[in-house]
């Protein structure tokens, strides 16, 4: 048992560590803490809207949004909100998951491809089981259907503009910063026009972000270790083999 014991733990110490140890280097233990903190969040919220303990909180957000409106701000966020529809979103993905399967790029397309058509999935699971209903504080001027929880702008968005975003700041390091502060502004205005709007209500659009983080972390998390495979398997084939001497 002992032999046994010192076996497993050479293994390991050979084989399976120097493998496992530059992963969990590469994927950072706060991108692991802020997918739970994320997924946290959105059970809170999902909790508070079934309870009906958050209308008097949207409903003010929303009224004093409304004080905002004017008609150039209108015809801005419109086009804002665009930017965010789940269907274009989803066309865009595959598309561009598309090229870059051409290119070479198989573990950044399958992981586009895939974030994007299961964000959506998801999307329209979570608004079957919570069926809410869209606010209706003032005529609306764009068209909106089916149900408000979670927002599909702010889900789809974060999780497709985010992993653009990862991608772009990993192949584009100079310009990492300003990479991703320009996706996340785009990704709360999308949030935002939303609001103005008034297609739906301040918790949708929270609970939209929250579950978005989750799946964009998960995914970032798979193209890691796909990445990490494929540098270990270059490695081992570029290692000289060693030959035995009869």
């Amino acid at each position: 048992m002992q032999d046994l014991s010192a076996q497993i733990i050479r293994a390991w110490r050979d084989r399976v560590g120097p493998k496992l140890l530059p992963l969990l280097s590469t994927v950072r233990l706060g991108g692991l803490v802020l997918a739970g903190l994320a997924l946290w969040g959105f059970a809170e919220i999902a909790d508070e809207v079934l309870e009906k303990e958050t209308q008097a909180f949207d409903t003010t957000i929303l009224l004093s949004l409304r004080e905002l409106h004017n008609p150039l701000l209108d015809r801005l966020m419109i086009a804002i909100t665009f930017l965010g529809e789940p269907t274009e979103l989803t066309i865009m993905s595959l598309a561009l998951g598309a090229w870059l399967l051409w290119r070479g790029q198989r573990s950044e397309a399958t992981t586009l491809a895939i974030a994007a058509a299961g964000a959506a999935g998801l999307n329209v699971l979570l608004k079957d089981v919570f069926a809410r209903a869209r606010p209706a504080l003032w005529a609306r001027i764009v068209d909106v259907r089916y149900y408000s929880f979670p927002s599909g702008h702010a889900m789809l968005s974060v999780v497709v503009y985010g992993l653009l975003g990862y991608l772009l700041a990993t192949h584009f390091k100079r310009w990492r910063v300003g990479i991703l502060i320009s996706i996340a502004v785009l990704i709360a205005a999308i949030g935002f026009s939303r609001l103005y709007l008034g297609v739906h209500w301040p918790t949708d659009v929270l609970a939209g972000y929250a579950a978005g983080l989750v799946w964009l972390l998960t995914c970032i998390l798979s193209i890691e270790i796909w990445r990490h495979r494929g540098t270990m398997r270059t490695q081992e084939a570029a290692r000289p083999k060693s030959t035995s001497i009869k």
